[in-house]
C-alpha cells in the first residue's frame, strides 16, 4: 500500500484579504474568492464574520448586506440578495467547510465587532470558537479581531487558539501578557512605532500587516521579516516574493 504524506500548510507570507477577488473580479468574501486564494497558493485567506439576529455567523465585510443590516436581520432575510456571481451570503460554517477540503491555505477568521454592543460581540466570539470546534477546524483557523476583549474571550474559550489583534493600540509586551499569538496592525502603525516589529518577534509574537497593496510597502515589510502580509493583490505579493528568492 502506497503511503501518501499529508499536505502541509503553505509557508509564505501571503494572506489574501477577503479572499483573492480583485484580479478576477470575484465578489469579496465569497466561496469563489476563497477557492481562488487556495488555487494561487496563498498561506491564508482572510474573511469577515458577522452574527445575524437569529444567531447565524455569516461571511461579509460590511455590517449590512446590500442594504440589509446583518445584526438585526435573520439569516432568511439575507437570502433575498445575492452576490454578483450568484452566491448567497456564505454561512461561516459553509466557508470553513469549503476551506477544510484542503490543507495548504489557512483560514483567517476576522470576528467583526457588533454595532449592538460589547455583549453581542463577546457572544459572537463564543459562537465562533464553538463552531470551529464542532467542525474540527482548529488546525486551519487563526483569529483576528478589532475588539481586544473579543480577542481575550477567544483565548479564554480556546487557550490553543492563534489570535491576533487588529486595532494597533496595544504594545507587544501587553499583547504577549494577554496570551495573543501575534499583532496584525495596519502597516502605518509599524511606521509610527518602528521598534514594535523587532520587539514583538523577540517576544515570540507573529507579525502581520494590513492592507498592503504596493510593491514598495511589501518589500519594506519583507525586509523587516514580517511573518504575514495581508493584501488585495496576492498575485503581486507572490511575484515579489518569487523575485526575492532568485
Amino acid at each position: 500500500m502506497t503511503h501518501i504524506a499529508a499536505a502541509q500548510f503553505i509557508q509564505n507570507q501571503v494572506i489574501a484579504h477577503r479572499g483573492a477577488w480583485k484580479a478576477d473580479g470575484l465578489p469579496q468574501n465569497s466561496i469563489a474568492s476563497l477557492q481562488r486564494a487556495i488555487q494561487l497558493g496563498c498561506a491564508g485567506a482572510e474573511f469577515d464574520v458577522h452574527l445575524t439576529k437569529d444567531g447565524v455567523l455569516v461571511v461579509n465585510h460590511d455590517a449590512d448586506f446590500f442594504g440589509v443590516d446583518i445584526g438585526t436581520a435573520t439569516y432568511a432575510d439575507l437570502q433575498a440578495k445575492k452576490l454578483s456571481n450568484g452566491e448567497a451570503i456564505p454561512k461561516a460554517e459553509t466557508y470553513l467547510s469549503e476551506g477544510m477540503k484542503q490543507r495548504n491555505t489557512k483560514l483567517i477568521f476576522e470576528l467583526k465587532t457588533s454595532k449592538l454592543g460589547k455583549e453581542r460581540t463577546l457572544y459572537s466570539a463564543d459562537l465562533a470558537v464553538q463552531l470551529v470546534k464542532e467542525l474540527g477546524a482548529e488546525e486551519w483557523v487563526e483569529y483576528i479581531a478589532f475588539d481586544y476583549d473579543a480577542c481575550k474571550r477567544i483565548i479564554e474559550r480556546d487557550p490553543n487558539a492563534k489570535v491576533y489583534y487588529l486595532n494597533g493600540d496595544v504594545d507587544p509586551e501587553q499583547a504577549r501578557r494577554d496570551g495573543l499569538y501575534g499583532l496584525d496592525y495596519h502597516f502605518s502603525i509599524y511606521k509610527k512605532n518602528p521598534t514594535w516589529i523587532k520587539e514583538a518577534k523577540s517576544l515570540g509574537l507573529a507579525i502581520n500587516a494590513w492592507t498592503v497593496n504596493t510593491e514598495e510597502e511589501m518589500i519594506s515589510l519583507l525586509n523587516q521579516s514580517a511573518d504575514f502580509i495581508t493584501t488585495d493583490e496576492p498575485e503581486l505579493l507572490l511575484d515579489v516574493i518569487q523575485k526575492r528568492g532568485k
